[in-house]
């Protein structure tokens, strides 16, 4: 792998593991309730977006080993230019339900690239 390319995997890694720490033992109404907490994981996931981003121009076959990468970056950009219209539990429900499984294929990928 490229330093490039795991500089940008390192930074999606990074940016999903504190998305999870920032939302451990925390609730939709926590998130929603808290706009410290709020900016945090918004701000983690332009990051991520944008690392994938980046990924997808720089090394397409890395980033389509990355489920739904298009989605990601769909994500990073309505964060950014659509925050208004963002909506709590849709943000909360990829917290949940989405990021754990990106953050394990990065480090599986990155891992790969160890061997």
């Amino acid at each position: 792998m490229r330093l490039e390319t795991r500089k940008l995997m390192e930074d999606i890694r990074q940016a999903s593991e504190h998305v999870l720490d920032f939302s451990k033992d925390k609730e939709l109404s926590d998130y929603k309730s808290d706009a410290l907490l709020r900016s945090g994981i918004e701000r983690q996931f332009e990051i991520i977006g944008e690392a994938v981003n980046r990924l997808a121009r720089a090394e397409p076959d890395v980033a389509n080993q990355i489920s739904h990468y298009k989605r990601v970056i769909s994500f990073r950009n309505i964060l950014i230019h659509g925050y208004d219209i963002v909506e709590h539990p849709v943000v909360w429900d990829v917290v949940t339900n989405d990021l754990p499984s990106l953050y394990e294929q990065v480090r599986t990928l990155l891992g790969k690239d160890e061997s």
